[in-house]
């Protein structure tokens, strides 16, 4: 069993003028839009040159560490939170989707994201952006929202030099700035008329993603919000493998052809991030045997944003120390394996075969236990595996590595998240 994991965290929008393989190219039908790996074959965005497996591995952890860093840093250490905004997060792509921008459709791919809200395109002109762009000149619906807008109370630093509700957003060592705008997108056979996004027009400082960002969160400006007479705030993704044949998963948007049979855990909301998706994990096994893990490492606090988020963005799971160290070393003690060796941010590498347990995520109503293909990396070779996860500083992520070949169902009007164990590709 080989796996290749790449440079990969976040979701964003790209033009099909990159488009997709034609031989990948098939039709979305009804609700149902097919989710790539950004790396896979069908992919326009593979590396030009490929990385050595701990090239990619090394890579894709420095990115996941930033995305964790961030999510982390919006749980208070004191009384006082901070209110910071998901919007500023910036990584690159991981699963994309295809999508129709404009009247005229403009075709994009684009990527999403459970833990950000709004969608942000790069326009036409725009300084420091990549070379394609959406073109709003050319769409006979796009329009350019005014200060008045009740939507442009909702954007990060909003201002109004002109007639136009402009806004800016810092992303790390860069900044982004453009215009509140409408116009339809199309997913799969469904239009969606005046749906708002940000029109980007000039970036700077250190590299930025190349093409925007499509949420799936709960906020105002997300995709549910804006769909919800359509869709009822209710969205599934079953996330392909990288090591799939053809790396396709699917999107399925709205209550029908959800699963039937799943069980559920109830969806938790942080007042002060109210886009996360929270969910209460109140244990977690390592083979059959319960870890003995701090309560206060995995308990929901809402007065601080600590707890646990299922999160698409982050690529590998992240605990808190008191537990991540508490579920590692309960691992190697079932691995039996005297010499445990490190890579990068992973500390639990062996250079010989091994025989592992399953982890088994225990939530309120639900678990969701973990075979091996979600818990462990290998080198192209196979000479090295590790334990793909890590220790974050204060929240613990569920990421998409776990999430892989599962059917995951958000159900925000009963507030509720089901995962039942699916074959995606």
């Amino acid at each position: 069993m080989k796996t290749h994991f790449f440079p990969l965290v976040f979701l964003l929008i790209f033009s099909l003028a990159q488009g997709l393989n034609p031989k990948c190219d098939i039709q979305d039908h009804g609700s149902n839009l097919q989710v790539f790996h950004v790396y896979s074959p069908c992919s326009p965005f593979k590396p030009s040159k490929p990385l050595s497996w701990e090239e990619d591995v090394l890579q894709t952890l420095a990115k996941d560490q930033a995305r964790v860093q961030f999510l982390s840093s919006l749980v208070a250490k004191k009384s006082v939170v901070p209110i910071a905004s998901g919007r500023q997060i910036v990584q690159s792509p991981t699963y994309i989707v295809k999508a129709n921008i404009g009247t005229p459709p403009q075709p994009m791919l684009m990527a999403m994201d459970t833990s950000s809200d709004a969608a942000w395109v790069p326009c036409t002109g725009c300084i420091g952006c990549s070379s394609t762009a959406f073109d709003f000149a050319k769409s006979t619906t796009f329009r350019t929202l005014g200060c008045q807008a009740a939507q442009c109370k909702q954007v990060p630093n909003p201002t109004c030099g002109g007639s136009a509700c402009s806004f800016n957003m810092t992303y790390g060592g860069s900044t982004i700035a453009g215009n509140l705008s409408q116009d339809t997108i199309t997913l799969a056979t469904d239009p969606i008329p005046n749906y708002t996004f940000g029109c980007l027009q000039k970036t700077a400082g250190s590299p930025v993603p190349p093409q925007g960002v499509l949420g799936l969160g709960r906020g105002p400006l997300s995709l549910l919000s804006q769909s919800q007479n359509l869709y009822q705030s209710t969205f599934s993704y079953c996330l392909p493998s990288i090591r799939s044949p053809n790396f396709s998963g699917s999107l399925r948007l709205g209550p029908s052809g959800q699963p039937v049979r799943i069980k559920y855990t109830p969806l938790l909301k942080n007042p002060r991030r109210p886009s996360l998706y929270y969910v209460n994990l109140i244990g977690i096994r390592v083979g059959r045997r319960i870890v003995d893990i701090p309560p206060s490492a995995i308990a929901f606090n809402p007065s601080t944003g600590a707890g646990t988020i299922i999160d698409s963005g982050t690529v590998f799971t992240r605990l808190v120390e008191p537990a991540y160290v508490a579920v590692r070393d309960a691992f190697r003690r079932r691995v039996r394996v005297a010499n445990v060796t490190s890579l990068g941010g992973f500390d639990t590498c062996y250079s010989v075969p091994i025989n592992a347990p399953t982890i088994t995520f225990m939530f309120s109503g639900m678990n969701v236990t973990l075979p091996q293909e979600n818990l462990l990396l290998h080198s192209t070779a196979g000479s090295i595996t590790c334990l793909a996860m890590a220790s974050a500083p204060a929240l613990n992520v569920i990421a998409n590595m776990q999430q892989q070949n599962h059917r995951v169902v958000f159900d925000v009007p009963n507030s509720r998240m089901g995962v039942a164990r699916e074959r995606c590709s």
